[in-house]
């Protein structure tokens, strides 16, 4: 065999074997929506389903709430993956921290690692603590651990309070991801006061910074951190020059401790998602118009739910992606963002 062929080999067995890693990491969730909905197993090829048409299209029914907002009240209800997510014990004995973890994205990660085997801790705000019970019973009724840690995290005393609890009631942290943001929607920097530009920073970019700070210690090689940046980082939009650049503020630090971590192996990687179907958006992070037709204007022609990107969060904290550090994965239906 020549050099040439060899090499001919491992370039089309290296492209089959990357194509089929995507394929299996993010085809899971729509699958098990299918199973779930039929009470079937899941085979190889079995309930193929369209994405184009899976879930709510606008437009939305106006729906503003106060911030931060809660699922409970939002029409439709988001699809976290309470019924739809099945999970194949990928993470068994994985210990997590999820910010944000009541709602939207966090709580779809949270319910997803449950699944796969991990006890979890969610932090989200007091007023949140409906939506956070919820999250609570789900992963609990999967014989899993859930630690429910209620407080603020512009502070950075309390970012350290939330590990230290988090470590010592799940005996440990090989999962942290900094998920909790703040967006709210201005057409004019001048409506944008000093106090909603700080309570934006403290919370994108200061609280992540102090939890990671506070979490590595107690992480071990094999461990992994997941930041939610958003395609704001590389698309910003008019009404959110606050918000915008905290999530390019994400994705630079996930890249510089990605390199400063990868001698300790612990990996460090983002997900950058587009219009999701979560509170972030109805308690002002869009005007209420805008919110009726969220995801209109994106190929797939609808919002994410939440559960469309348990699957990245999962994979991000499981074994199979060693060599994946410092990387920005995009959920976006086909922007072009990320």
């Amino acid at each position: 065999m020549s050099d040439a062929t060899s090499r001919r080999d491992f370039l089309r067995h290296a492209a089959v074997g990357t194509a089929g890693l995507a394929a299996m990491a993010m085809a899971g969730t729509a699958a098990a929506a299918a199973a779930a909905a039929t009470g079937d197993e899941i085979g190889p090829l079995d309930h193929m389903t369209n994405p184009y048409d899976m879930y709510p299209r606008p437009p939305f029914v106006r729906q503003p709430q106060p911030v931060p907002g809660l699922a409970s009240r939002m029409v439709p209800r988001p699809d976290h993956g309470e019924t739809s997510y099945r999970g194949s014990r990928k993470l068994v004995g994985r210990k997590a921290l999820v910010t944000g973890g009541d709602s939207g994205i966090g709580r779809a990660a949270a319910i997803a690692y449950a699944r796969e085997g991990a006890d979890v801790a969610i932090n989200y705000l007091p007023v949140e603590e409906s939506d956070a019970r919820e999250v609570v019973e789900l992963i609990r009724k999967e014989g899993r651990k859930c630690v429910a840690i209620p407080g603020d995290i512009r502070t950075e005393e309390f970012c350290r309070q939330l590990v230290e609890r988090a470590v010592s009631e799940l005996g440990g942290i090989d999962i942290l991801v900094n998920n909790a943001g703040h967006q709210q929607a201005y057409d004019d920097i001048q409506d944008i006061t000093a106090a909603q530009f700080d309570q934006t920073m403290k919370t994108n970019v200061y609280a992540p910074f102090w939890i990671t700070k506070a979490a590595l210690p107690h992480m071990r090689a094999g461990s992994a951190v997941i930041l939610t940046s958003s395609e704001q980082a590389y698309q910003p939009s008019a009404n959110l020059v606050d918000y915008a650049p905290t999530k390019a503020a994400n994705i630079a630090f996930v890249k510089a401790m990605a390199k400063q971590l990868a001698p300790r192996g612990i990996r460090v990687n983002a997900v950058a998602p587009g219009a999701t179907w979560t509170p972030l958006q109805s308690s002002g992070g869009q005007p209420p118009e805008t919110v009726m037709r969220l995801g209109a204007d994106n190929p797939m022609g609808r919002p994410a739910q939440p559960v469309e990107l348990a699957s990245i969060y999962v994979t991000l904290a499981s074994p199979g992606l060693s060599f994946s550090t410092g990387q920005v994965f995009g959920a976006n239906g086909a922007t072009g963002a990320a």
